[in-house]
């Protein structure tokens, strides 16, 4: 074979030409002059981490990758971006804040998105760190699912996935390695280890400071550990790497050490490392490298080239407005106009219908549940469930039983137990056009996640509709016989709290029905929580309703009528509801969902009873109920004859003996205590 030092041996064998990484690199440079020298001073950019050091590595990279690929960066990822294609404008408007680009300004512009039709696509990456990773591995594993499931051609496609070495001590990355080497997946760890965490050493992130090394022994992972500034090393330990997991011979973890040859940001000094530590790292600089290899180029011409073209793109991003703030609320949700990368996964509405029609006899919710499920499953081969125990087991509350011997292990399949993981795993599987309907076991165990959920939740909102994660994750929780702190949580207001998720709460087998066929065949991201009191609860057994049968989100139910006060509830509260107002002249109003609310039927009920009780499991501090209030008396306050009350959990755990949760959670007694009250009022 023939050397990589002769330059046209070299343009031959390699996936680029040393010309192309040439110009890139430089061009990463001056950006990073630019915008250090400039454009920082003078608060035309707010944040910005310079690529010095790592660019090299990244732009070869970036050059092996191609459509049908899809890469999760993070903040100094920049080099490889510019190999992908984007344009020079939006990458430096990006970080200017400005119209166009990732996010018109919306999010940090190192913080970048990339749809590349015909190309690699950049997802979305997220702002903390290591949270790039189980995205990436949702990603891989939709290449293979398309190829299993649905009978796509395998062409080789792959997820990369990049990070520092300081990410590598995330829960996230451990996750992912986890998900790609049980799973097989098609996905390249790419770490670049600079050996920093901004100011820590990487000898508190990785034992011997090498996480190659420590993984060589790892099953079902091939290692590849090298310079990231010797351009023939690192070009052919990265070909090899990229080749590696396009040939489908499994996952691989590629470190290349590298220098940062400036502050983990703009505003680091940088005055932890000694004189001779900077000196020691610029001696490490992979351009003079890459100038004496590639000797044949006219390095002053390309020089003189990109600065040009910098200063273009330049001013073309400052001539650019800073986007309407009148349209800064628009896109939390989808709103009529799909992502141009994700989502459009579920099944169409057509042939559905809002009036439920009842047939045979009552089921429980768990049946009904399922049975919505394995409806989907059988009509919508790119939807998938999965979680931990929901396969042979069926699910620790047996909603998914039977459904893995029906659809089979690539659809309906265990995770590892790592709520990060499920999550993240799903964001990327959404992103590549699937499905994902992920469960969380109870949940408290959603904690873990609540990264994951929050990033899936704003993609759509922060990439300006560029990309989208829609997902049903099913989450089972509260009371059920006995309590507990760790089983028994509801805290659905959190859910609420985090832009982008609707939120369904159904207390009866109809409502689950109608909620989780509509949250299936939509286009956002939602929360189904399935009270785990209610699954088998008498009372919410109800007729099924048909398999057309959808329930809009934020259109309330009235499950009593009367004209003396307001009760506003949902879950398994309901039925206590109405056993407590059972005679009183209560307008019973199950909510069903709480992102969005039915604000109008409870301020039409309150003009008509003049009183508001809000009754909810969980805590009363910050509860959603507190919201209710908040609108019931901004909107309402004319017409209340009572102050608005609530009868919740106290702010405590939820207790395990059933007397002390009995004594906690609201009861009837409780409750028609208080509504004698108010109306006495």
């Amino acid at each position: 074979m023939a050397s990589l030092a002769d330059p046209a041996a070299r343009t031959d064998k390699l996936a680029f030409a040393w010309e192309d990484v040439a110009r890139l690199v430089l061009t990463s440079r001056e950006m990073d002059r630019l915008e250090e020298e400039e454009l920082v001073p003078a608060r035309k950019v707010l944040y910005q981490f310079s690529a010095r050091g790592h660019d090299m590595a990244q732009v070869m990279l970036g050059l092996h990758l191609r459509e049908g690929d899809a890469a999760c960066g993070y903040y100094r990822s920049r080099p490889m971006l510019l190999a992908l294609g984007v344009e020079l404008a939006d990458a430096l408007g990006s970080n200017m804040g400005r119209e166009g680009g990732y996010s018109d300004g919306r999010d940090i512009g190192v913080v970048f998105n990339y749809p590349n039709p015909g190309g690699a696509h950049a997802l979305p990456m997220c702002g903390g760190v290591g949270a790039q990773y189980t995205p990436a591995a949702g990603w891989a594993q939709a290449i293979t699912y398309k190829a299993k499931v649905l009978g796509e051609k395998d062409d080789g496609a792959i997820a990369v996935v990049l990070g520092g070495d300081a990410s590598c001590a995330t829960g996230g990355f451990w996750s992912a390695l986890t998900i790609a080497t049980t799973q097989n997946l098609p996905l390249l760890f790419f770490i670049e280890d600079n050996g920093y965490g901004i100011s820590v050493t990487s000898d508190y992130q990785t034992p011997g400071r090498n996480i190659a090394a420590n993984l060589s022994s790892f099953k079902n992972l091939t290692i590849f550990d090298g310079d990231g500034t010797d351009p023939e090393s690192a070009a052919r330990q990265i070909g090899e790497a990229v080749a590696h997991v396009r040939n489908r011979k499994g996952p691989v973890l590629c470190r290349l050490t590298v220098p940062r040859l400036e502050g983990h940001s703009a505003q680091d000094t940088q005055a932890y490392k000694s004189d001779e530590e900077k000196t020691a790292e610029w001696a490490r600089d992979p351009l003079p490298k890459l100038k004496k290899l590639a000797d044949n180029l006219d390095w002053d011409m390309i020089e003189a080239s990109v600065a040009r073209e910098v200063d273009a793109a330049r001013q073309e991003a400052e001539a650019r407005a800073v986007s309407d703030p009148e349209k800064v609320t628009s896109g939390v949700f989808f709103e009529g106009e799909q992502a141009k990368v994700g989502g459009q996964a579920g099944l169409s509405l057509e042939g559905t219908h809002e009036d439920p029609r009842p047939e045979g006899q009552r089921i429980n919710m768990v049946t009904a549940i399922r049975r919505v499920l394995d409806q989907e499953l059988e009509a919508n081969p790119k939807m998938s469930v999965f979680g931990e125990d929901v396969g042979p087991k069926g699910g620790v509350h047996a909603v998914t039983l039977g459904l893995q011997d029906k659809y089979g292990k690539e659809r309906v399949f265990d995770t590892s137990l790592n709520e990060e993981g499920i999550v993240g795993r799903a964001i990327g599987m959404a992103m590549a056009g699937l499905l994902p309907v992920p469960e969380i076991q109870f949940r408290k165990y959603a904690e873990p996640a609540t990264e994951q959920i929050n990033d899936c939740g704003t993609i759509r909102w922060r990439t300006h509709n560029r990309f989208a994660a829609p997902m049903v994750l099913r989450i089972p929780g509260g009371f059920f016989k006995c309590g507990d702190p760790w089983h028994s949580q509801t805290n659905e207001v959190q859910f609420v709290h985090n832009p982008g998720w609707r939120v369904a709460v159904p207390s009866n087998a109809e409502d689950a029905v109608g909620l989780l066929r509509m949250a299936l065949r939509g286009n956002d991201p939602t929360i189904f929580f399935e009270h785990r009191a209610m699954l088998d609860d008498s009372w919410a057994r109800r007729p099924y309703p048909g398999d057309g049968y959808v329930l809009p989100f934020g259109k309330a139910k009235k499950t009593m009528q009367g004209d003396r006060i307001t009760i506003v509830t949902w879950g398994a509260m309901v039925p206590r509801c109405e056993a407590a107002a059972k005679d009183m002249g209560a307008d019973v109003i199950d909510l069903r969902t709480l992102q969005p609310w039915d604000k109008d039927m409870v301020l039409e009920s309150v003009a008509k009873t003049h009183r508001c009780l809000i009754v909810h499991e969980d805590l009363r501090t910050g509860g959603f109920g507190a919201e209710i209030a908040a609108v019931v008396a901004d909107e309402a306050f004319l017409d209340l004859d009572a102050p608005v009350e609530r009868v919740t959990m106290p702010d405590i755990p939820s207790p395990h003996h059933p007397k002390l949760l009995e004594a906690a959670v609201p009861s009837v007694e409780d409750i028609r205590a208080k509504i004698t009250e108010m109306l006495e009022f």
